[in-house]
């Protein structure tokens, strides 16, 4: 398996992980392209992307994962919402 379709499949991994559907599955076309299905014998859920297009397609699909936040930022923004503007 090359490193773009590793990629690929690392996305959809990450997708049946946050969306507790094991089916969903990659097809590489011929010309290198990468399309989403729901599972085998389903139709395609986008047209045949190239790889990065594929990647945040993929990325986008599904619910999203919080982003982890850490006591420095929390209390980062707290300073930042502290200061005035300047006029």
């Amino acid at each position: 398996m090359s490193a773009r379709s590793t990629r690929a499949s690392n996305a959809v991994d990450r997708l049946k992980e946050r969306s507790g559907n094991r089916l969903y599955s990659m097809s590489i076309t011929g010309a290198g392209h990468f399309f989403l299905t729901e599972g085998p014998g389903k139709p395609p859920l986008c047209e045949p992307k190239e790889l990065d297009d594929f990647v945040a397609f993929v990325n986008a699909q599904g619910p999203q994962k919080p982003k982890r936040v850490s006591k420095l930022d929390v209390e980062f923004e707290k300073q930042l919402a502290k200061k005035t503007p300047n006029n």
